[in-house]
């Protein structure tokens, strides 16, 4: 059965939106992990860095399963990560801050940046994971670079305008899975999961874990609403 890896990305980015202290990421850790979350992931983001290194350091003292870094493969980046020592290090392409990177690495293109980078995590006991769009090459070449762990890009499922095109990215995605447990690779999907999409890629063996913020996180919004909004007009009312 496929694990769970809650990422609070959004929490922060709320947090940071508002310039205020909550609400906290950390906390939002905690109760993952209390609903039963296999992993609690962050993306050590450079725009907000200060705030993310000091979040990522108190996530490493309370976080019970797995710790999952996202960051892109720059050197300042890696730098940092030595110190942090994470459980994972998931290697993300460059892209908005803000923003969700649309694909994952192209390792035809960077196959010998990624490499340099992926070695010198490794050579530090620090396992490494690639975010790739799901195309059986991309699988192949993260295989030759050692990593144990890759993370499929759903964005070509999640863009699919048709049933066909649908099909035909969930035909991808499953067969790039497949082949990466052949290889002997953990496999996770990321980027953009929804809950209509994990349920569609739910009966797929060969995924280890999904990786979702977002949808998490929108979903916790409108289901606390009410109870929030409750609470403080009791508050505020006197009730």
């Amino acid at each position: 059965m496929a694990g769970i890896i809650v990422s609070v990305d959004h929490i922060a980015r709320i947090r940071e939106a508002c310039h205020a202290r909550t609400p906290d990421p950390i906390a939002a850790a905690v109760l993952a992990e209390l609903a039963g979350a296999d992993g609690i992931a962050m993306q050590l983001d450079e725009v907000h860095l200060q705030s993310r290194e000091r979040d990522i350091r108190s996530l490493r003292k309370v976080v019970h399963t797995q710790l999952v870094i996202y960051m892109r493969p720059t050197s300042e980046m890696v730098g940092i990560a030595l110190d942090l020592r994470p459980d994972l290090i998931v290697l993300i392409p460059e892209t908005g801050h803000e923003t969700l990177p649309e694909n994952g690495l192209d390792l035809v293109v960077h196959k010998k940046d990624i490499a340099e980078t992926a070695s010198t995590l490794q050579d530090n006991s620090i396992p490494v994971g690639i975010s790739i769009d799901a195309e059986l090459e991309q699988v192949k070449l993260a295989h030759q670079l050692n990593v144990g762990t890759i993370e499929l890009h759903v964005g070509a499922y999640n863009r699919a305008s048709s049933g066909f095109s649908r099909e035909q990215a969930f035909s991808q995605i499953s067969n790039a899975a497949n082949l990466a447990r052949k290889l002997r690779m953990n496999v996770n999907l990321g980027q953009g999961l929804t809950y209509k999409t994990m349920k569609a890629f739910s009966g797929l063996r060969e995924i280890d874990n999904f990786s979702v913020g977002h949808s998490i996180v929108a979903r916790a919004i409108l289901k606390g609403m009410e109870a929030a909004v409750s609470e403080i007009a009791s508050f505020v009312r006197g009730v």
